[in-house]
């Protein structure tokens, strides 16, 4: 088959050459007689891209759920390249945010009785208003001095040691007490960091009216010991 003939006229049956392979092929008349031939064509096609219907009359999964799997997995990989935390490049410390100076603890100071210098118990709000300074990790005696000068007359600077003993007065008219439980500390969420000082400026009324993180110069909390006063 294919082959020419004795004539030299071409295959008798009028088709191109073909493989050897596929046999002898029959052209019909009626194109109707390859419609088994169509449908086995379609099913095979139909088995082989996963279209072919599910048990129970489910929709066929197959290609389409194939690309939309695929869709979906490119989606969460470029959210996560996006998203997923990347380290710090730059070799340096990290960033310390200092306390802010308006930084104000929540609620009213509490009723604490600490010890005062002949070691009796003190009520704290008994010595409202008041500049509290907590110096167990800094006597800081000349900025103790200055708060102390800049009262106004009604308001009691206090300095507070976390020992079982008041420290001596490192100023004129300041009050020295200890905190032996450390519930001022406590309540204000302040760490003792080495060579500083913090101060809590209680109002009349037990009110915390602003935390100075550190103690400095008096411009910084002047106007808070106004009002305090008031």
């Amino acid at each position: 088959m294919g082959m020419p003939d004795a004539e030299g006229q071409g295959p008798p049956d009028g088709l191109p050459d073909l493989p050897p392979e596929w046999g002898r092929v029959v052209v019909p008349d009626d194109a109707s007689a390859l419609a088994e031939e169509a449908r086995q064509v379609r099913r095979e096609l139909r088995r082989r891209t996963g279209r072919t219907a599910r048990p129970a009359g489910r929709p066929p999964l197959g290609l389409p759920l194939l690309v939309l799997l695929v869709s979906v997995l490119i989606t969460l990989t470029g959210l996560a390249a996006v998203t997923w935390p990347r380290s710090s490049r730059s070799g340096g410390s990290p960033t310390v945010v200092p306390y802010p100076s308006n930084w104000v603890a929540v609620g009213p100071l509490p009723a604490l009785d600490l010890v005062g210098a002949d070691e009796s118990p003190v009520p704290l709000r008994s010595l409202l208003p008041a500049m509290i300074v907590l110096v167990d990790a800094c006597a800081c005696a000349e900025q103790v001095t200055q708060a102390a000068a800049a009262a106004p007359p009604g308001v009691t600077v206090v300095t507070v040691t976390e020992g079982r003993q008041a420290e001596p007065a490192t100023a004129p008219g300041v009050r020295t007490l200890a905190d032996p439980a450390g519930g001022l500390r406590a309540y204000s969420h302040l760490a003792a960091r080495p060579g500083t000082a913090p101060a809590l400026l209680v109002d009349r009324e037990g009110t915390l009216v602003r935390v100075v993180p550190e103690l400095g110069q008096v411009e910084q909390y002047r106007d808070d010991l106004a009002r305090i006063a008031g």
